[in-house]
Parts: C-alpha cells; sequence; structure tokens
C-alpha cells in the first residue's frame, strides 16, 4: 500500500502568520489545554482563553464543571491572558445529546464525543472565536494537522497511547483549517513537565474521563432519567431463556457487566457477554466467552462517509479502527455509490458495535469516517464469499 508523505513541523507549534494574529483557546481546566495555552503565548500569537459549558445541572454532584472552571481561571491567570466563558448549553442539547438519546432508543450505542468535536468545539465555538476577532480556535487534543496538496491532513499525535485524531473524524476540513491543534507533537509526559516548568497550577491535575453529563455516575441509572425501561428476556443463542433485562437501550455488544446472570446448570463456568439485540422481539441474545464466534465480525457498512482525503470511487485498502484505542486493522474498503462504505476486514474484529465510527487511515493520515450502521458476522462473510 503506497503512503503519502506530509510535512512534519519541525516545532511543536504554528507561528502566527502576523503579530497580531489572535487565537481563542478552549480552557477546560486541565493540564492539556493549559499546555496548548502555553505554547501559543511562546509562539508569538495573540492568545485568548474560552471556557464552554455544555451541560447546566447545578444539583449534579457528578459533574467537575464548577472545579473545571476554577481551574481555568487560575491557568489564565497565571498566563496572563483573558478568559471568557460562555454556555452552549442548548447547542449541546440539540446537537448532540438530542442524537445521543435517538441512538439509543433504536438500540445503538453513540459516541457523542464525535459530534460534541464537530459541532460545539470546532462548530458554534469555532464561529463565537471569529466574532471575537480570532483567525483559529485551539484545543488541546492530541491529533496533528498538516498541510498537503488537497488541503488540511488530520494525522496521528506522535504520542500513540493519546491519539485523538478518531474524535475528530467527521470534523469539517474548513474547520480544520482554522484550527490549533499545539500537543500532536508532544508526548503526554512531556506537556505536564512543560506545564510543571511554568507553573501552571494544573500541571499534575488528573486526565478527565468521559464527558461531563456522564462522569463517573453509573451509565444506566443517568440513561434511565430520560429513556423509559422496557424490560424484556435474556436469551441464549439456542432460545433459552436466562434472565431479564431492563431495555435493549441500556446494553451494548460485548458488555459483560451487569447482566445478573450467574452460574446455570449444564453449562460451563463462563462470563457471558452481549452479543445481539433482537429489537423486533426485545430480546437481548448473550452468549458465553470473551471469543464466542458470535462477537465477530468480518464485515460491516456504515452510514453516509465524511472524508477528510479526496474522495475514493473504487476498492482500496487501508488501516481501520472502530473504537477508540483499538489498534489499527488491515481492512479492504469499498466505496458504495450511495455514500456509504462497505468494510471487510483481514482479521474478524470483536463487538463491533452499530453506532459508533469506523474510522479509516492510510498512515498517519486520517481519511475519514463514518457511523457503523449494520454488520456481517465471519460465518456469514464465508458463506458470501
Amino acid at each position: 500500500m503506497q503512503r503519502a508523505h506530509y510535512n512534519v513541523p519541525m516545532l511543536p507549534v504554528t507561528a502566527p502568520p502576523s503579530p497580531s494574529s489572535r487565537v481563542i483557546v478552549g480552557l477546560s481546566g486541565g493540564v492539556d489545554s493549559a499546555v496548548a495555552a502555553l505554547l501559543l503565548r511562546q509562539a508569538g500569537w495573540d492568545v485568548q482563553g474560552l471556557f464552554l459549558s455544555n451541560w447546566e445541572e447545578d444539583d449534579d454532584a457528578y459533574c467537575t464543571a464548577a472545579q473545571d472552571f476554577q481551574d481555568a481561571r487560575a491557568v489564565a491567570s497565571e498566563l496572563g491572558i483573558v478568559l471568557h466563558r460562555v454556555s452552549f448549553a442548548a447547542e449541546y442539547r440539540e446537537r448532540v445529546f438530542a442524537h445521543f438519546l435517538s441512538e439509543h432508543r433504536a438500540g445503538r450505542t453513540p459516541n457523542p464525543d464525535v459530534l460534541c468535536n464537530r459541532e460545539i468545539k470546532l462548530g458554534v465555538a469555532l464561529a463565537w472565536a471569529r466574532r471575537l476577532g480570532a483567525s483559529h480556535f485551539a484545543t488541546g487534543h492530541y491529533a496533528r494537522l498538516e498541510s498537503s496538496p488537497d488541503g488540511p491532513a488530520l494525522c496521528k499525535a506522535r504520542d500513540a497511547g493519546k491519539d485523538q485524531s478518531y474524535f475528530l473524524h467527521a470534523v469539517g476540513r474548513e474547520e480544520l483549517a482554522a484550527a490549533l491543534m499545539p500537543l500532536g507533537e508532544l508526548h503526554k509526559s512531556s506537556v505536564r513537565e512543560r506545564a510543571r516548568r511554568a507553573g501552571l497550577p494544573v500541571f499534575d491535575k488528573p486526565d478527565s474521563t468521559g464527558i461531563c453529563f456522564i462522569g463517573e455516575r453509573p451509565f444506566r441509572e443517568f440513561l434511565s432519567r430520560y429513556l423509559a425501561r422496557s424490560p424484556g428476556p435474556i436469551e441464549s443463542a439456542d432460545g433459552e431463556r436466562l434472565g431479564t433485562h431492563e431495555g435493549l437501550a441500556f446494553y451494548t455488544l460485548g458488555q459483560r457487566a451487569g447482566l445478573h446472570i450467574g452460574g446455570r446448570s449444564g453449562r460451563e463456568q463462563a462470563p457471558w457477554y452481549v452479543a445481539r439485540k433482537d429489537a423486533a422481539r426485545n430480546v437481548l441474545v448473550i452468549v458465553q466467552g470473551h471469543d464466542h464466534p458470535l462477537l465477530a465480525s468480518g464485515a460491516l457498512t456504515t452510514g453516509k462517509w465524511h472524508w477528510l482525503a479526496p474522495a475514493r470511487r473504487e476498492p482500496f485498502r487501508c488501516t481501520v479502527k472502530v473504537r477508540y484505542r483499538q489498534s489499527d486493522q488491515a481492512a479492504r474498503l469499498e466505496p458504495r455509490t450511495d455514500g456509504s462504505m462497505r468494510m471487510l476486514f483481514d482479521t474478524p474484529q470483536r463487538a463491533v458495535t452499530p453506532g459508533q465510527y469506523a474510522v479509516a487511515y492510510d498512515g498517519e493520515r486520517c481519511l475519514g469516517g463514518a457511523v457503523i450502521d449494520s454488520l456481517a458476522g465471519s460465518a456469514q462473510l464465508n458463506a458470501a464469499a
């Protein structure tokens, strides 16, 4: 497979086009965005900060937004930059959370972080920054934006363990051209060390997990505030009733915890996993064993594909991720006339989940991605062949 070559900057952050060039940095209160602001200021940009409020529930003990804002204020004070605060809660509920609930109602498992990047951080926040006279909006994402003959190229971060290009694949190329991601060339350990040396008060703050409106709370409890429970049978692959589920929306493929299935007479003592959701019968199908064949998919189809490189019309080979932190998987991609994509994996993939995203790469460069729509098991794929 031929790989394209892209310019790699020698410095971790691009110098401004002019001394007066303004950039708004999304300051989250964490160490990553703080160092992004630090690097941009050191490079000569006119830096201002923006703290985004995307979820507003004052009585919510799980959301850390109040403390995060205080941390962002402390960082802005240390750097000597202006900090703005704006609420995009209404936009978040309309553009991200409504889709999140709709997908769960349909029995799928969405990833709201992808839409948050497209619709909020590099959507309404970028537009807001431009109204303040900024030419760019910067984030603390671990990803690289390089120049290529066809426009901005989204590439993997140097720190493979922190790479977040998967979450950015749905952002438009025009928006990527106005984005800055200064941490793309750095490793996390270097980011923390730079923060420590600069005296930034968040240098040792733990990384946040998940998104604010979920936080560390029990997920099923949170979701049940918005979706009605719809109990139904839990069955084995051979049709034996094993228990009762609370509603298909509360489970995801490959899930092990929360099934409440104990040992069964006449069956091996092995963990049970969610293998399928039968929406027509409201049945949750589970199987025993981490590597059960029903958990494997040899192919999938997506919704409409979003290209971050020149669109391809003929089948081609590349690597794919079907979940964040997954290692690259070799596959053949077949563009379809309706704009969707069919993927055939060299090795069947475990617990591929409709509603999540399939993202393609050519070496370091992200080619684009789309929502996973439907699956084909390895047995089905062999039969079709």
